[in-house]
């Protein structure tokens, strides 16, 4: 994935920050690293943008297969960086690698259900698609006193979107039965519902247990 790729989200100047500093050169971005929000969770390291170029483009390319029908389905297992803003890291996650694929899909798909069962909230993808009704994103994670402190139930979308956010928060204690009991009815309304075209899931390496 270039740059390009990427700026179809985030901001120019977040992604030339990350292609050009170092742990070497880091000290001279220092107003960029705070304004980025780069440093504890997310730390600059050698290679770090090559690092964003593999993972972001095991996304664009899994969903252009889809896009030319050459898959029905697509799995990256280094992607999922959920958490990334616009200009902004955050949690161990740099680009956003589900919004760029989902944009991807966008240009044939009308309808693009993003479904997160990773047990931190999917805010970054949540946040990007907040006002739009074409991609609705469901995320079931673990909610109070817990990173990343958002994806209340009552947080549904804006504007156009309003309604195309789905947050399932959970508390500690929920097991396959539970998960399961929630889990598929509300994915089968969403599904009847929105029915989308295409679907991306992000699994989490951290997904809800008990």
């Amino acid at each position: 994935a270039q740059p390009s790729d990427m700026t179809r989200f985030h901001s120019d100047d977040y992604i030339n920050f990350l292609q050009y500093t170092t742990p070497d050169t880091q000290a001279e971005y220092s107003r960029q690293l705070t304004r980025f929000n780069v440093g504890d969770d997310c730390p600059v390291f050698d290679g770090l943008f090559e690092f964003c170029q593999i993972y972001t483009s095991g996304s664009l390319g899994g969903a252009t297969r889809l896009n030319h029908k050459h898959s029905d389905i697509v799995i990256n297992w280094a992607g999922g960086l959920h958490h990334a803003k616009k200009s902004e890291a955050s949690g161990f996650c740099y680009v956003n690698d589900c919004v760029l694929g989902i944009l991807e899909l966008l240009k044939v798909h009308n309808r693009v259900l993003y479904i997160d069962i990773d047990i931190h909230h999917g805010d970054g993808v949540e946040e990007a698609f907040l006002t739009t009704n074409r991609v609705m994103t469901a995320s079931f994670h673990k909610f109070g006193e817990f990173f990343p402190g958002t994806g209340d139930v009552t947080d549904i979308g804006v504007g156009a979107g309003a309604g195309y956010s789905v947050n399932f928060p959970m508390k500690d204690g929920m097991t396959d039965e539970a998960y399961y009991s929630v889990f598929r009815p509300v994915i089968k309304k969403i599904m009847e519902r929105f029915a989308p075209d295409a679907i991306v899931l992000q699994c989490g390496a951290d997904s809800l247990c008990g």
